[in-house]
């Protein structure tokens, strides 16, 4: 029969935790690895309650060796979903070190476990700020990296390269996922993007702004050089991300190493997106512009044709419904 044990770290997490619930309902067994760093046990009650499956947790930093390898040896783990990583670009300019420590250091462990306990593939969360800054928009897998805008970009790149290095000679098969801009929350309203601290993503704050806990929504800088002067990103659906991972755990292994933008590829603007939430759930936005923020690219979206091509992968949910189920998930988390 075949293992379908599946090891998520950060599953907990805001992505982590649509992964799981997508990785159920393919017949997968996730075991969860989360230090709860930024995330909640009572999202493990909520993954239960949505499944309906009692799922294997267990609290433990990634970057813990002697932990970890214990995790290991207490489950025959097939694959492994990295996704446990600090992931605030602003928070990444003024912590550098701790981004370094955690999210190169906890991939170098995850790297050495795997080949000693001979897992078949690993599913390796990355992000479009690989690309840096870039000179031509649309991005492709081939586009150049460039010098990361952010020391979150450049744990990513330093990570890519770890799992490039290793792909040469490890005996299992690694897929790089370099998503866009995720966005949504859960169709059911059940889990959705939170965080332990003040959040920092675009629809998060735009939803707290909506229910009063924020005065107002600052736009990073006006004067970028696209069409309404503030930056365009690519922004896709969870639950879309979240299922591309369960077929990246199916794809032949006809290469060691597979890498994939996840997007919808097509750009919208800050001051579009915050239009749109207005209009389509019904609530006003107080805006005020603001100077630039460190480490922000102006403007990146992406070519997401071989993700179709070769995981026969392609975005379900529009932005308008991921506003929508943001919205949603946001109103029942009011106390």
């Amino acid at each position: 029969m075949e293992n379908k044990t599946v090891l998520v770290t950060g599953g907990l997490g805001y992505i982590g935790s649509h992964t799981v619930v997508e990785l159920i309902s393919a017949g997968y067994f996730p075991v969860i690895v989360d230090n709860l760093a930024n995330s909640t046990i009572g999202r493990l009650s909520s993954l239960e309650d949505l499944t309906g499956v009692k799922i294997a947790f267990e609290e433990v930093d990634c970057t813990n060796e002697s932990e970890m390898r214990r995790v290991f040896s207490s489950y025959k783990i097939n694959s492994v979903i990295h996704f446990a990583a600090f992931k605030s670009v602003e928070e990444s300019q003024k912590m550098p070190e701790a981004y370094i420590r955690n999210n190169v250091g906890s991939t170098k462990v995850l790297l050495q476990l795997m080949e000693e306990f001979s897992v078949e593939r690993f599913v390796f969360s990355s992000s479009c700020t690989v690309y840096g800054t870039p000179e031509i928009n649309p991005v492709s897998e081939s586009t150049p990296r460039l010098p990361a805008a952010s020391v979150y970009g450049q744990t990513k790149q330093d990570c890519e390269d770890l799992i490039f290095e290793a792909s040469k000679s490890a005996p299992f098969q690694s897929v790089v996922l370099r998503y866009f801009n995720p966005v949504g929350a859960h169709p059911s309203a059940k889990i959705g993007e939170s965080t332990n601290d003040a959040p920092t993503n675009l629809i998060p704050l735009v939803c707290e702004v909506a229910t009063g806990k924020r005065a107002k929504l600052f736009v990073f800088g006006e004067d970028y050089d696209t069409p309404d002067g503030s930056c365009i990103r690519d922004y896709i659906h969870v639950v879309d991300l979240a299922k591309a991972h369960v077929l990246a755990l199916n794809l032949s292994k006809e290469s060691n190493l597979e890498i994939f933008n996840l997007g919808v590829g097509k750009g919208y603007s800050v001051k579009e997106v915050v239009d749109r939430f207005q209009e389509i759930n019904g609530v006003s936005i107080t805006v005020e512009i603001t100077g630039r923020r460190s480490g922000d690219v102006p403007a990146i979206w992406a070519i997401p044709d071989y993700a179709e091509k070769k995981m026969g992968w392609k975005c379900q949910l529009t932005i308008d419904d991921a506003l929508a189920h943001a919205w949603n998930w946001t109103k029942t988390q009011i106390r």
